[in-house]
């Protein structure tokens, strides 16, 4: 297994030869939440998560640290809005299984409580949902790149799915209309592949989705 500083350098060294676009100097970052009231970091629980203040901010728990994520952008809310679309199409429409998008918690375990930008609960999987959360882990979760959550998206996330056992984990990048898919095999995480936006998307999970073209994922007005 890759540990997290040589996994976010080798993204680095796969992104190469991508054009990013240029992001302002100031940045809001997911960040942990030492100032919130309660145990200390490192041993927070679901119960302790479930008494959190309803203030408009983001919390996810990993490994019992509480942590805080900044407000997305459109960019972020646009790819969200359209891969929840083609999903529903490929997964819900057909009944293949059910498919939520954030803000809606997900107990990975009593120490790590995510919400997930989007994610897909197949039919032999539906006692997972509850009516407040989905209790396991999900089929596929999909996260979408914001310059302030990548790093978190890429270590203490991508450790936290693959722990728990989450089957595909696409990592979606609007700035350089990339979708990098990885698949379980074992207890690890391996590369499906990294798809740019010209390229046809590719799942294992749900095959169908290879009639999308990557670009159809950061469509704009």
């Amino acid at each position: 297994m890759l540990g997290k500083d040589e996994r976010f350098i080798q993204f680095q060294a796969i992104q190469g030869g991508i054009t990013m676009v240029m992001t302002p100097e100031h940045i809001e970052i997911t960040t942990r939440a030492d100032h919130m009231p309660g145990p200390e970091q490192g041993h927070w629980t679901y119960d302790h998560y479930a008494t959190l203040p309803d203030d408009g901010q983001r919390y996810e728990i990993v490994d019992g640290v509480l942590y805080m994520a900044p407000a997305p952008n459109r960019w972020h809310q646009n790819a969200v809005l359209e891969i929840a679309a083609y999903l529903r199409t490929y997964v819900k429409l057909p009944h293949h299984g059910e498919v939520y998008i954030a803000p809606f918690d997900v107990q990975l375990s009593t120490r790590t409580i995510v919400q997930p930008d989007i994610m897909v609960i197949l039919n032999k999987n539906f006692d997972k949902i509850k009516d407040a959360r989905i209790v396991g882990a999900p089929d596929l979760v999909v996260e979408v790149a914001s310059p302030g959550t990548v790093t978190h998206d890429r270590r203490e996330k991508y450790d936290a799915y693959e722990q728990a056992g989450v089957s595909e984990y696409w990592m979606v990048d609007p700035a350089t209309q990339t979708v990098e898919v990885r698949i379980l095999e074992g207890q690890r995480y391996e590369l499906l592949g990294l798809f740019s936006a010209k390229q046809q998307m590719r799942s294992r999970l749900i095959p169908e989705i290879e009639a999308i073209t990557v670009s159809q994922f950061f469509l704009t007005a």
